[in-house]
């Protein structure tokens, strides 16, 4: 067994990336009211140090710093160290980040902060090298001893602007949108289209899946073929590039360059998931074989790769393995020819295993130019046969790969980025009727229910090794809604809807500013922070907040609250204001907007045969439908007093009033399509 020098209080934490450091010299401690009290007592500087199991930076900076016994004694001379995951407590994370964007201008991770005793920014940074942050550290902490005065007015100052941050301008009351304002924000987003290689311009490219999925439908409801256009090239980009992993199916984070060739290689559970909704729904407007296959492999690599005994999800793979980023998923050509033997040069045409997919060390990133048609025809072959050696290709590959060492696996289990792939994992079951994408998602909504959850009113946000902890924040609230109202809204199971309803009295209660009109990221029982703060930008992942609007807006309807109605659109005119400057940080948003402009429409199927209708009539694009279906009478107000024994009925509604029913998912369609 080998030997360790250090061990500090990390050692008993459940979060992979606290664990890694639990054998450093720095004295590192969890966040909580044993490293507080201490700072306090002992009249010291925090030390706040952010990051995250994937994130290859984090893992120079621990090597480079965090593991050198003289960094470390700078350290605990002069500071509590505190270590956080940010995807353990995003709540810190929050509050750090702002200090840091607005001290200089960036952010990032690492993320290391400097706060006085009682957890107050004064000075910040991401990553540093080893001799800038031993500089650094002195300077700083004689600057406190030297200057107290000034240090407190400035950490007063900081604060203020951290709480400045977290206020949402508010915008006029509106009771309609302008009919142009979409069109005006989309055409803002299209200046920023890279018509070449999809995305938009620049690098690194991030995948945003959200932005994609509003202007999947804005393009579809104006009927814009260029809008349409750049999804589809960006879809089709995004799944040839080295980013996707052409042998195990599933995204890394982001591309580092401009044509989505050399990924920074980890991967993670929110990524992938929201992808795959993206190409689900994409396949309902074109039914495009690639929009397929990338679901298929990244489920698979989702349940090879990230799915738990007991049926929740991992958070993320690392970009690393042996110390060296991307080294399970490259290849040289010696390798590759003795795999594949004859084989070799039609599949090095393939996956450009030339100039475009040489990447360093003789090392090369598999990429696609070409869809299966045109190659196959150049090389005469069927696009059958194509697909059996691809097919043949991966599996030896794959094989081959599994000998390697595999990258670091972060396997806490968040329950929002599960919710979000329950919802996403519902998509699929809609556009392809895949039995196995539904139990996926009823087998982790189970999960879910019976490990991370009080009853059904309050939920956990991290699970792993059997243990539950740290109460939820509003996007596990948020995602859980979400997810459980996509369940009831595909199977007619009302005990999900129940949940949904449950979970958002709890949200309200416990996260809702009946005066800011807006909901706290954290809980109001919490006191272990500076300040609340509330998150309203779609990014990577969706605000909470435009997330929880949309399921009030949706809840509304299936539970007739108008009081939920009201309270999204107070939400939404809260932000709309700010929608113009910046569209693609509001794209979630964007999507409650169109429902809001009065296109949305509600689908209650009720009788014998309603889930096998319902299930059909959701094989098509209707991301402006709420569904509501029974086999039974029902007091759900959408089904109540619709029942007609011995026939399954169709009604299409808009603000639940009905047209007359029908018996067909054409007629219904036909309906719809209409209105």
């Amino acid at each position: 067994m080998k030997q360790v020098k250090y061990t500090n209080a990390l050692i008993h934490e459940t979060s992979p990336y606290l664990l890694q450091h639990a054998h450093n010299p720095v004295n590192w401690q969890p966040w909580g009211e044993n490293a507080l009290n201490r700072a306090k007592a002992e009249n010291k500087l925090l030390l706040i140090s952010i990051g995250y199991s994937a994130c290859h930076w984090c893992h120079v900076m621990e090597h480079e710093s965090f593991e050198d016994p003289e960094v470390a004694q700078i350290m605990n001379n002069h500071f509590v160290c505190i270590k956080v995951d940010r995807e353990e407590r995003p709540d810190i994370d929050h509050i750090y980040m702002t200090a840091v964007q607005l001290l200089t201008g960036r952010g990032g991770w690492p993320l290391n902060c400097i706060a006085l005793p009682d957890g107050r920014p004064i000075w910040g940074g991401t990553y540093f090298q080893k001799e800038n942050w031993m500089q650094a550290l002195e300077a700083v902490s004689r600057f406190y001893a030297e200057n107290l005065k000034e240090t407190l007015e400035y950490a007063v100052k900081l604060q203020e602007g951290i709480e400045q941050n977290s206020l949402v301008p508010i915008s006029g009351e509106r009771s309609m949108i302008d009919p142009l304002f979409v069109p005006s924000l989309l055409k803002k987003w299209q200046d920023h289209f890279d018509t070449k290689n999809g995305g938009t311009k620049g690098a690194p490219k991030f995948m945003l899946p959200n932005n994609w999925q509003f202007l999947l439908r804005a393009g579809q409801e104006f009927q814009d073929e260029k809008i349409v256009g750049q999804v589809k090239l960006t879809l089709k980009k995004m799944a040839f590039g080295g980013l996707y992993d052409q042998i195990g199916g599933g995204f890394a984070r982001y591309s580092t360059d401009e044509i989505w060739k050399v990924p920074h290689f980890e991967k993670m559970l929110y990524d992938n998931a929201q992808l795959l909704q993206l190409y689900a729904e994409a396949y309902q407007t074109d039914p495009n074989p690639l929009y397929q296959q990338v679901v298929s492999e990244t489920v698979e690599f989702l349940k090879r790769e990230l799915l738990s005994p007991e049926n929740g999800f991992y958070s993320a793979l690392d970009a690393d393995s042996e110390g060296e980023e991307g080294k399970f998923y490259v290849w040289t050509k010696t390798e590759l020819a003795q795999i594949l033997g004859a084989d070799f040069v039609l599949f090095s045409d393939y996956y450009n295993i030339n100039s475009l997919g040489f990447w360093e060390h003789n090392h090369y990133i598999l990429m696609r130019t070409e869809d299966n048609h045109s190659f196959a025809e150049k090389h005469q072959l069927s696009v059958g046969e194509l697909e059996i050696k691809t097919r043949s290709w991966k599996q030896l590959l794959l094989k081959e790969r599994e000998k390697r060492v595999r990258p670091g696996l972060d396997d806490k289990i968040l329950a929002s980025w599960n919710a979000m792939t329950i919802s996403e994992l519902i998509s699929c079951y809609k556009a392809f009727g895949t039995a196995e994408y539904l139990e996926l998602a009823l087998a982790n909504a189970s999960f879910l229910k019976q490990k991370m959850m009080t009853g059904d009113e309050k939920i956990f946000h991290s699970y792993k090794n059997n243990q539950s902890k740290i109460s939820g924040f509003l996007e596990d609230y948020a995602f859980a809604i979400e997810a459980f109202t996509a369940i009831f809204e595909v199977t007619g199971n009302a005990e999900w809807l129940s949940i949904a309803r449950q979970l958002t009295e709890t949200a309200i209660n416990d996260f809702y500013d009946e005066q800011k009109s807006i909901f706290y990221f954290t809980a109001s029982q919490q006191k272990d922070l500076i300040t609340r703060t509330i998150e309203i930008h779609d990014n990577v992942i969706p605000a909470s907040n435009s997330v929880m609007a949309k399921n009030l807006f949706r809840l509304s309807y299936l539970l007739d609250q108008p009081d939920y109605l009201k309270t999204a659109k107070k939400m939404f005119n809260r932000i709309i204001g700010n929608m113009t400057d910046y569209p693609s940080g509001y794209s979630n948003w964007s999507q409650l907007m169109l429902n809001l402009s009065g296109n949305h429409l509600e689908a209650a199927i009720v009788g014998e045969n309603a889930i096998t209708l319902l299930n059909e009539l959701q094989k098509n694009y209707l991301p402006q439908v709420i569904f509501c279906a029974g086999t039974t009478k029902s007091e759900l107000p959408l089904l109540k007093e619709r029942f007609v024994p011995g026939k399954t009925l169709i009604y299409i509604c808009q603000n639940n009033s009905c047209q007359l029913p029908v018996e067909t998912v054409e007629e219904a369609i036909d309906i719809i399509r209409k209105k």
